[in-house]
C-alpha cells in the first residue's frame, strides 16, 4: 500500500523546510507543487492570477499522476497547499494514485508572520507567484486556514525549532497503526 505524508499549509507557512525534513529522514522522495509549477512557469510563462493557479492545478494532478506510478509500498511527501482547491478533487487524485495510507503534517504560524515571511521571499521567487499586493488576503487566509480533516494530523508550529523525532516518530505510528507494511521501512 502506497503511503503519502501531506506536509499542508498556506503559502510561506514554513511547509517546504518541515517536507525537506522529513523527506531526509524518512528517505522518501519530496514532490513540491512549487517546483512544478516553477518549471511550469519558464516553459509556459507567468501569466495573471487565473495562468497562476492554471499552473498549480496541473502541477497538483502532475503529482497525484507521478505517485500513481510509484511501486505499491512507496512512501512519498507532498508540499504543497492543499486548501486551494476542493477535497474532492484531492481524495479523487488519493484515489487513482492507489494511496492506501495518508497523513497530514500542518504548517502553522501566526498570520502576521506568514505575512512577512511571504513578503521578504517575493524578490527571490519567480515572476508567476504572486506578489506583494497578495500579503494581506494571504494574512486573512493564514487566519482561518486549517487542516483537512479525515486523516490523521501533526501540527507544526513553524516559528519554533521542528521536534523531527516527534514527527517521525508519529509518523511511524500512524504507519504502524494504518499501513502496517510501512512501519518498518
Amino acid at each position: 500500500m502506497k503511503t503519502a505524508v501531506l506536509v499542508n499549509g498556506v503559502p510561506a507557512s514554513g511547509k517546504s523546510t518541515v517536507a525537506r525534513q522529513i523527506a531526509g529522514a524518512l528517505n522518501w522522495p519530496l514532490l513540491a507543487l512549487d517546483s512544478l509549477k516553477d518549471a511550469l512557469f519558464v516553459h509556459l510563462g507567468t501569466g495573471d492570477r487565473d495562468h497562476n493557479r492554471l499552473l498549480g492545478r496541473a502541477s497538483y494532478q502532475a503529482i497525484f499522476a507521478q505517485i500513481a506510478d510509484f511501486p505499491g509500498s512507496s512512501g512519498t511527501i507532498v508540499d504543497a497547499w492543499f486548501g486551494f482547491q476542493p477535497r474532492d478533487v484531492l481524495d479523487a487524485h488519493v484515489q487513482r494514485a492507489a494511496i492506501g495510507c495518508v497523513a497530514e503534517i500542518w504548517c502553522t504560524a501566526p498570520p502576521e508572520t506568514i505575512g512577512a515571511r511571504y513578503a521578504a521571499r517575493v524578490c527571490g521567487r519567480s515572476a508567476g507567484h504572486l506578489g506583494l499586493d497578495y500579503v494581506p488576503e494571504l494574512i486573512g487566509l493564514a487566519g482561518r486556514a486549517s487542516p483537512l480533516g479525515g486523516f490523521p494530523v501533526f501540527t507544526v508550529d513553524t516559528t519554533a525549532p521542528l521536534a523531527l523525532d516527534e514527527l517521525v516518530a508519529w509518523l511511524h505510528g500512524v504507519m504502524a497503526q494504518a499501513c502496517p507494511q510501512q512501519a518498518t521501512r
